[in-house]
């Protein structure tokens, strides 16, 4: 795949007049690529069910953003936020440690700025990611476990002499939280003419923590009335760093792709979520195949994990006779893991039989069943 034309402006890296020329030429590449996109699609999910007993759910729809996820909008961050804190410069290598989404759109930016650009990555990666950073002339750079992509891409910046984006580290304090077009202030943008205009929660994953910090302190600087509750598979260590605020916490790991992490990371502000709810893979997974039938087009697993976050929150307001409004992300198409999340024979090998966390979600998804009502 060829790259973007290169910013044409000869010379060494420096700080000087062609360093600045060079980097206003990149910012401006980057603001003009932001102008050229719509604002992604909020959807109201279709259960009347939770409608008529005044809950309504909606997901904002990430997946269409140019490189396909919600980390589009972290990587345009983390590239302004880099070049404007002159960490960038005229043919810096880019190097992210990524379990994949972040690393697409970080090709994407890199490729649209002419500079390399590698990803630091588990081999378990699905190809489907692969591809789509190879497509954007990213190279990846193979580790066996997620927990050395830190060690190995901080190497790499060093023999590169490039700049590692590290994305855990930066997601949190790379966007305005306060507003500019930020996704918080999108979410709220969108809901405005909505039956419940304000949502009674807001629930996201987590990976580096920054969305989550973004909406969190949004929400506050706005005196919103929402709650921020992170929807955390099992395996990672945030629900137990949230709960327990042990920084130097470790654990195995999530099996669902892109959220959940196997340490504590620095973009996970704790104090700004008020509330953590644990799901099992298997809820994951069953929650992401009943979201695809009811949307008609296949979600990723960490949308799934998403929606067991809200339909559990939903069942409390039903049973604590509140109404309102429930808020989430539609983080990226189920396209990206046909051959994974979406093939039974792989997910029988290596998550089981998920057949019961498929019934219960169903059961979740109908109030009235459960209800007895």
């Amino acid at each position: 795949m060829t790259s973007a034309p290169p910013l044409v402006l000869p010379g060494p890296h420096t700080t000087g007049a062609t360093g600045h020329a060079w980097l206003h030429a990149a910012v401006a590449r980057i603001e003009a690529d932001f102008q050229r996109s719509a604002d992604t699609h909020l959807i109201a999910l279709p259960l009347p069910d939770f409608a008529a007993r005044g809950i309504d759910l909606y997901l904002k729809d990430e997946s269409t953003h140019p490189t396909g996820s919600l980390k589009h909008r972290l990587a345009r961050s983390l590239f302004l936020y880099a070049l404007c804190n002159g960490l960038i410069h005229e043919g810096s290598t880019i190097v992210e440690a990524s379990s994949g989404s972040t690393a697409v759109s970080e090709a994407y930016f890199a490729r649209l700025l002419g500079l390399p650009f590698i990803a630091v990555m588990p081999r378990s990666t699905s190809p489907e990611k692969i591809a789509q950073i190879e497509f954007y002339g990213g190279r990846c750079h193979w580790v066996e476990s997620a927990s050395a992509v830190y060690d190995e891409a901080r190497q790499l910046e060093l023999e590169t002499g490039g700049h590692y984006m590290d994305q855990f580290t930066y997601a949190e304090r790379a966007t305005d939280w306060r507003g500019n077009n930020n996704i918080a202030e999108s979410m709220f943008h969108q809901m405005a003419r909505e039956r419940f205009p304000v949502p009674r929660w807001i629930v996201v994953g987590a990976g580096t923590g920054g969305t989550s910090a973004t909406i969190g302190r949004y929400v506050r600087y706005q005196q919103h009335a929402s709650q921020l509750c992170v929807a955390d598979p099992v395996g990672s260590v945030f629900a137990a760093y949230h709960r327990t605020g042990d920084a130097t916490l470790t654990g195995p790991g999530s099996r669902i792709e892109g959220i959940g992490r196997p340490q504590v990371e620095a973009s996970f502000i704790r104090s700004v979520i008020d509330r953590m709810i644990e799901v099992p893979d298997a809820d994951s997974l069953a929650a992401m195949r009943a979201l695809s039938r009811l949307l008609g087009r296949k979600v990723g697993p960490s949308t799934g994990t998403n929606f067991v976050g809200m339909l559990t929150l939903a069942h409390e307001m039903l049973a604590r006779g509140e109404q309102g409004s429930i808020l989430s992300l539609l983080c990226d198409s189920g396209e990206r893991y046909l051959p994974t999340y979406h093939d039974d024979g792989w997910v029988a090998d290596k998550l089981g039989d998920c057949s019961t966390a498929h019934e219960g979600i169903v059961r979740l998804m109908r109030p009235a069943l459960t209800s007895g009502t």
